[in-house]
């Protein structure tokens, strides 16, 4: 278990510690044990309360929707456990303000059970309470028995939508009712990629294999629907509406509210690429979105994987959802997403400038040579190291080097396509260096795109192809990349690699045969990757790993080895 945790048995009392330290004024503890908390709306003379609870390990599910707009209480359990009957009949008691509470939650058992009790409790008090329950997790049960499905991220409506008719003074049944017609027109669906950890058990509670993931998992690790191979993010989502727009009457000219959740350990960018995909199916059927929530809003520790809410709207929900809200874990000011720009000057998606840029003249030359062909189908070979590349970057970086040396290439290659096979070589090299900058832009990618620049630059456009060319052209790039990178000779960079294949090619004859200088640029690429594999790094990423970083081959001088060999390899072919 890697966590970090001072007891795992002290976990959440420190938690809420730290929360109530964080946010003074917007949650205060109610009783002794401080696992019920209350927001600054609580008690509120004729508003309705809004209880809910659960256990913890799902921020910002329960206590992050306590605020103005949403909740006025919660009752913290232990990490997936249910709070006890004193905890939930505390944060009652707290938050009634002569209206009655509705407990708002999810369809957990344990959860029932002791709401129940707490009901009981707050009823000899003289406190009325009403229940609704959250049952939005559409792989749980069958829809004949939609009653005893879980509730899961959806549960986020019912508490913007309560809560927002609670502001505006509803009574409670009528609170109750809204969250009911919410819960029961919201649907989601869920995949794991990883298991969670509890700090008290230290083990998972589920296991996957690797390049598995789990369709329909519960938030607590509960069984999917179907486990295999991992799928491409617009194939899971496909999945996900297969499942939930059959429940939702949505013919066209609906309007939906669409809720993207992370389980905790996923990148917001992923759940981007889900509702990318979601929003083109859901257009294509002529339904609207009114709202859009891409987040961490119901999670699982350290789970990762992804959810998708879609409720279905009415005039009035969607009212009640551009409401104004606001909590320590969520904001949102009145309005809805807002409207497209209409406007004639507006500019197009994706353009980037008003008007068509010139194409400009390609300059040839007389005799072209092999530049072309051998460029080409180098380009074409080089994202085969990929995987290796990026298995040497990881131990020493961040791990993109493979991903940047194989769609820089690839956009290379594309880019070469545009032009003539008699482009002369400072063509060629221009073209090279600007997409491979392009494609994947990262550090490596500037610096060795700039370097092909440079290496376009010091070519007239009259100069064909010769080993005196192309020395003086890696000259212009390695002085480049040491410029512009900081590095220097035995620094354990890729400007070693340079330096040594500039001073090589400078060295061969101009009559040299091709391969033969080729087969000699192999040698010496390779020469600096032995060398200093065993030196400490001194600049870039891997110097950050320090004295680590010894024993390790730099990833740019193995992704340089690499190019020599591909292009002698071309040349033994051609």
């Amino acid at each position: 278990m890697r966590k970090i945790i001072n007891a795992p048995e002290d976990f959440v009392d420190e938690v809420i510690d730290g929360l109530l330290l964080a946010h003074p004024g917007r949650l205060a503890p109610v009783g002794a044990d401080r696992r019920a908390l209350v927001g600054p709306n609580a008690g509120r003379k004729g508003r309705v309360g809004i209880v809910t609870g659960g256990g913890s390990g799902h921020l910002p599910l329960f206590l992050g929707y306590v605020g103005e707009g949403l909740a006025s209480g919660v009752a913290v359990g232990n990490v997936f456990s249910s709070p006890s009957p004193a905890q939930i009949h505390a944060a009652t008691l707290a938050s009634d303000g002569g209206a009655g509470v509705l407990y708002l939650y999810g369809n957990y058992g344990g959860d029932i059970y002791n709401f129940d009790i707490a009901a009981d409790l707050s009823a000899a008090d003289g406190v009325r309470t009403a229940t609704v329950l959250g049952a939005d997790d559409v792989t749980s049960a069958p829809k004949e028995k939609a009653e005893t499905r879980r509730g899961v991220a959806g549960l986020f409506f019912a508490y913007k939508t309560a809560g927002a008719a609670a502001d505006r003074g509803d009574d409670l049944d009528t609170v109750a009712a809204i969250a009911q017609r919410t819960c029961d027109r919201v649907r989601t669906m869920g995949v794991g990629l990883s298991p969670t950890i509890l700090p008290a058990a230290g083990e998972p509670t589920f296991t996957l294999d690797e390049g598995e993931m789990e369709i329909g998992i519960g938030i607590h690790g509960e069984p999917g629907v179907h486990r295999g191979a991992l799928e491409s993010a617009d194939e899971i989502t496909d999945r996900f509406l297969a499942e939930i727009l059959p429940e939702l009457d949505l013919p066209e000219g609906s309007e939906v509210a669409v809720l993207v959740n992370g389980l905790g350990a996923t990148p917001l960018e992923e759940l981007y690429l889900i509702y990318r995909h979601a929003h083109g199916v859901l257009a294509e059927r002529g339904i609207t979105i009114r709202q859009v929530y891409i987040g961490e809003y119901a999670t699982s520790l350290e789970m990762a994987g992804a959810s998708l809410s879609v409720l279905a709207l009415d005039d009035e929900l969607a009212e009640l959802l551009d409401a104004p809200a606001h909590s320590p874990f969520y904001q949102h000011a009145a309005g809805g997403l807002g409207e497209a720009d209409d406007r004639e000057d507006a500019p197009a998606t994706g353009s980037t400038a008003p008007g068509e840029v010139a194409a400009r003249e390609i300059a040839t030359v007389a005799n072209p040579g092999p530049l072309y062909r051998v460029a080409r189908a180098v380009l074409a070979k080089l994202p085969s190291h990929a995987e290796e590349l990026r298995e040497r970057d990881a131990a020493l970086g961040d791990g993109d080097l493979g991903i940047t040396v194989s769609s820089g290439a690839k956009a290379a290659e594309g880019a070469l396509q545009d032009l003539p096979e008699d482009a002369a070589p400072r063509e060629i090299f221009s073209a090279i260096g600007a997409a491979f900058a392009a494609a994947n832009p990262s550090t490596f990618a500037a610096l060795i795109g700039g370097g092909l620049l440079a290496a376009a630059q010091s070519l007239d456009e009259s100069d064909d192809i010769s080993t005196e060319s192309l020395a003086r052209a890696l000259r212009a790039m390695t002085d480049r990349v040491m410029e512009r990178g900081g590095a220097e000779a035995g620094d354990k960079t890729v400007v070693d690699s340079l330096l040594a294949l500039a001073d090589q090619l400078g060295s061969e004859a101009a009559d040299a045969p091709a391969l033969e200088v080729a087969d000699r640029a192999v040698e010496a690429a390779g020469g600096v990757v032995e060398r200093d594999a065993e030196r400490v790094s001194q600049r870039g990423r891997a110097a950050w790993v320090g004295e680590r970083s010894a024993g390790h081959p730099d990833p740019g001088q193995v992704a340089f080895h690499r190019l020599t060999q591909t292009i002698a390899e071309v040349l033994r072919t051609q």
